[in-house]
């Protein structure tokens, strides 16, 4: 295990993968950022949280290759865009672990 994470994310910023389903008030906040989708039928779910609110999160879909992903724009381009990739691709959803796979 390395001492310093793979992602450089701000200090206030924590990327976890959810348990599934989400709960009530999660899924309600995971609607709002994808309204379109049907976020209990998510394979992996991931949140960025920061300050207590959720700033980003992505779903993946077994019938998507790629996760679905939204994020507050004051938050892009902050490497949350891979921590939260990372965390719903890896098995054990751990960002970390996938990320140092080859």
């Amino acid at each position: 295990m390395s001492s310093s994470p793979s992602f450089s994310l701000p200090a206030r910023v924590r990327v976890s993968r959810l348990p599934l389903p989400p709960a009530q008030n999660v899924r309600v906040q995971l609607n709002k950022l994808f309204p379109s989708l049907d976020v209990g039928q998510a394979d992996a779910a991931a949140v960025a949280l920061a300050g207590g609110r959720v700033v980003g999160a992505a779903l993946r879909f077994a019938e998507q290759p790629q996760p679905r992903m939204e994020l507050d724009p004051s938050w892009r381009g902050k490497g949350l865009e891979a921590a939260l990739s990372a965390a719903v691709s890896s098995e054990t959803g751990d960002p970390e672990a996938s990320e140092q796979q080859p």
